[in-house]
């Protein structure tokens, strides 16, 4: 009887299109706080008080302060296994592309080119007056600055109460309504419309892969459920995936 591992090898080897839906626990991997767990971000702040346009314009400098803080963050962690095994499955098919709910940019930072981004990305910022986009590398400020137009610069992330980039969704249901296979990973599958992404994908045929800490939400409907880090799970697939690909070929 073949184990999991081999029956999603099996289904990588005549698939044409793959797609990995990823969510905070593959950064988790790398060190990023979560937001969901118990020692997760949200249980030391209130995310009203944060990740609203409301609170940005309330109080900016706190919030500046607070993204300024998650941005060094990501100066301080790398991509992990689990990052570099998905950037390393692009080479492998003929059609792939990552569709992510995380903001740190670890994906694109660890090679994955078709990068899909729900709910932006932290690197960037923009101002809300003229949009213009401003480089904040290295610089991380306490207060709020503004653009040359006299506009606040913010996080170009997906705040409570605003909506999904319209071109990063509607391009991420294309693939996922495309794919032979999705991988759903590190993701609790409850943030919403996000959470729709393997829903949709399952809908339209896909062997649905979900790899994760603890059974979800869509545990129930995925083919095949693997339990674990996907920083352990994901190198191991990708091997297994070449050797099989090698002894074929």
């Amino acid at each position: 009887m073949k184990n999991n591992i081999e029956k999603v090898v099996d289904k990588l080897l005549t698939a044409k299109f793959v797609v990995v839906f990823t969510g905070a626990g593959v950064s988790a991997e790398s060190g990023v706080p979560t937001f969901r767990d118990k020692d997760g971000l949200w249980q030391k702040l209130k995310p009203e008080e944060l990740a609203s346009f409301d609170a940005f314009m309330r109080n900016p400098d706190l919030v500046t302060e607070w993204y300024s803080h998650r941005r060094k963050i990501m100066t301080q962690v790398q991509p992990n296994p689990g990052h570099y095994a998905i950037a390393e499955m692009e080479s492998l098919f003929e059609q792939f592309a990552v569709v992510t709910q995380n903001v740190d940019n670890l994906h694109r930072r660890a090679g994955s080119r078709r990068v899909y981004e729900l709910h932006g990305n932290i690197e960037r910022n923009y101002c809300i007056k003229c949009k213009k986009y401003h480089e904040l590398k290295d610089i991380f400020p306490d207060k709020a600055i503004r653009c040359e137009c006299g506009g606040l610069i913010r996080p170009d992330v997906v705040w409570f109460g605003e909506m999904l980039p319209e071109d990063q969704y509607q391009e991420s249901i294309v693939c996922a309504t495309s794919c032979d296979i999705l991988f759903s990973v590190g993701t609790s599958a409850v943030v919403y419309p996000a959470a729709y992404i393997p829903i949709y994908a399952k809908r339209s045929g896909a062997f649905l892969v979900e790899i994760n800490m603890n059974f979800t939400e869509i545990s129930d409907i995925a083919d095949v459920v693997l339990i674990g880090k996907s920083g352990e799970i994901l190198p191991k697939i990708v091997e297994e995936f070449k050797k099989q690909k090698t002894r074929i070929a």
